[in-house]
């Protein structure tokens, strides 16, 4: 599949492999620059279907022919912007999980009683809240 997509979006050969890897997790894909194989979360497939995996498939794609090129392959790069834009890749995949859905711990303003769900613990004691700059206490999710 990787191999149709790059030679009808890009008119090129894709000469490495592209596997699914189910440990990756916040990512849709990921070019490997050593190896120059591309992994592709199968979370993604399965959430969104053939569609979603084309996308992906078309981004990385994106950042394996430039690096090949030897032209900036960065998703900062005006190279990589270009391409992506001409192919149709998209700049990000759809989450999976959302924020909300994978937030632990929710701390509250004291002063303003702002709310703020972060996935990770913060330290409360140096941690202000960005309103008011209050102190935050920790809520029970």
């Amino acid at each position: 599949m990787t191999e149709q997509i790059a030679q009808q979006y890009f008119q090129r050969t894709f000469q490495h492999r592209a596997y699914f890897n189910p440990r990756l997790r916040t990512t849709g894909g990921r070019y490997l620059l050593k190896t120059h194989d591309i992994e592709i979360n199968p979370k993604q497939y399965e959430a969104f279907g053939e569609a979603a995996l084309v996308d992906i498939i078309k981004h990385e794609l994106c950042h394996y022919f430039l690096h090949l090129d030897k032209k900036g392959y960065q998703h900062k790069d005006a190279d990589f912007k270009k391409l992506s834009i001409r192919v149709g890749a998209p700049r990000f995949c759809n989450p999976i999980q959302s924020y909300e859905s994978r937030a632990k711990y929710i701390y509250k303003c004291r002063n303003c009683g702002a709310a703020y769900m972060r996935i990770r613990k913060v330290d409360t004691k140096r941690m202000r809240c960005g309103k008011c700059s209050g102190k935050l206490i920790e809520k029970n999710k």
